[in-house]
């Protein structure tokens, strides 16, 4: 982050995301604000709250790819839920707090595996050793056998048995790595992941219990294990990933995995038009209130408990956003409003903004298009042409029909290429090119009949 300016957070997500440049702006001064408050004294930093922003716009304009991008971007723990799965306390639905446990989860699964990759050589060569020690078992070192053992390395005798056994080893070590006994059979003893199926019924949901019924149960079983025969190449790989299981410290991940959420967490809230209330009223509209006054304290900043320890909310970074085309922010309640202090508006994408987005990208809907074709052995080519005929048709459904956004560009490409598509691999002409009148032979009737384009497009 401190090579990270807000001006190359922009440049970054010029990559992917066309226009939107108030936006980008805006998150990009929300991140480049985290890395500057861990610079600031240690008294000062706990007082230094985020900026919680709330994006307002259409659907299909890109405020979920923002979000999305901006955690790839920094490597930060992020996670996308909609408002409207929860629910206030009583009224079936998620419980609020559910999006801080499913963050501080995914975190350490992520973690958890980085750190297995980082070992995975150290783990390949124990699971060697113990493969080899499969195949070719040391001499037992009990008993009499000690003794006669200890016997023949004192008169000298023996050492050429062991010179001889300590080279079959080598061999087979040889033979291991170049793949020669992949196709031999061994006995090995895996873990039994088959638990029984407890099911729990409560009106509440079980994420109201406080506990973690499964993690709970799973302690108390014991760790079954059963021998199986499986392939040497299949055993080393199963071997190997216990291994790595075994050198990462759990510990330490839950630790590191809380306090990453806790200082660099992103939670992006989809949908959060969807729980404000239309106009004052009674019945189900009740419950939409109730789920904001339960957001509440979450965003606002409160200690929640996971199975990982208690989570701090003071510092993560919500990200709110919805089309709010029935509803207005202000009609959010006033406590969450304040919550939210940065609002950003993102407008409706253009036809000039759809010919941008075809090509620009890097993962271009058009380049999509062009890979996906190649596989088949044909080069397909869109001229500039086509190009601003698929957006010119795309904003014209658009502002005929809803409003989609970038979305519509999926389905218009979708219909023009769908003969294509479908006869591909039998196609002999092997380069085919995309013009205008191609596209307006394919699309245009469908477009110029208003019901088919509801239905079609």
């Amino acid at each position: 982050m401190k090579d990270l300016k807000p001006g190359q957070i922009v440049t970054e997500l010029d990559k992917y995301i066309i226009g939107q440049k108030d936006a980008k702006k805006s998150v990009a001064i929300a991140l480049r604000n985290r890395w500057r408050r861990r610079q600031v004294e240690k008294d000062l930093q706990d007082e230094i709250a985020p900026k919680n922003i709330i994006l307002i716009g259409p659907t299909g304009v890109g405020k979920t790819e923002i979000a999305r991008r901006l955690a790839n971007l920094t490597d930060s723990p992020f996670y996308k839920v909609e408002a409207s799965k929860f629910t206030e306390v009583g009224y079936v639905g998620r419980d609020v707090e559910s999006m801080i446990r499913d963050i501080v989860e995914l975190t350490v699964n992520d973690l958890r595996s980085r750190q297995q990759d980082a070992v995975q050589e150290k783990a390949s060569k124990i699971a060697e050793e113990r493969l080899l020690d499969i195949l070719l078992p040391p001499a037992s070192k009990t008993g009499p056998a000690l003794s006669n053992d200890l016997d023949i390395i004192a008169t000298g005798q023996g050492d050429e048995e062991n010179q001889t056994k300590a080279s079959t080893r080598e061999k087979l070590r040889k033979m291991l790595r170049n793949g020669k006994l992949d196709s031999r059979q061994v006995d090995l003893e895996v873990a039994d992941k088959s638990s029984p199926m407890v099911e729990i019924f409560s009106n509440t949901g079980i994420e109201e219990m406080g506990i973690n019924v499964k993690d709970m149960l799973g302690n108390l079983m014991p760790k079954n294990t059963k021998r199986r025969k499986v392939k040497i190449k299949d055993a080393l790989k199963l071997v190997t990933q216990e291994e790595a299981a075994h050198l990462v410290d759990m510990e330490q991940i839950k630790t590191d995995a809380v306090t990453m959420v806790e200082q660099a967490g992103i939670i992006f809230i989809d949908e959060i038009d969807k729980i404000v209330s239309k106009e004052k009223s009674h019945g189900p509209e009740v419950s939409k209130e109730g789920v904001q006054r339960d957001l509440l304290p979450i965003v606002e900043g409160s200690s929640v408990p996971t199975k990982y320890g208690i989570v701090k909310t003071d510092h993560i970074l919500f990200i709110a956003s919805g089309a709010f085309h029935v509803s207005k922010p202000s009609d959010l309640i006033p406590e969450l409003q304040g919550r939210f202090p940065i609002r950003v508006e993102l407008h409706s994408l253009a036809a000039h903004e759809f010919t941008r987005i075809l090509t620009e990208p890097k993962n271009a809907l058009v380049l999509q298009y062009i890979a996906l074709l190649r596989t088949e052995g044909i080069q397909i080519e869109f001229t500039k042409g086509a190009i601003e005929k698929i957006a010119f048709i795309a904003e014209e459904v658009n502002s005929t029909t809803e409003n989609i956004g970038a979305r519509r560009l999926h389905t218009v490409m979708e219909k023009l290429l769908e003969d294509i598509l479908f006869k591909a691999p039998d196609i002999e002409e092997k380069k085919i090119v995309i013009d205008a009148s191609f596209v307006e032979k394919q699309l245009m009737d469908i477009v110029e009949n208003e019901d088919l384009t509801r239905y079609i497009l």
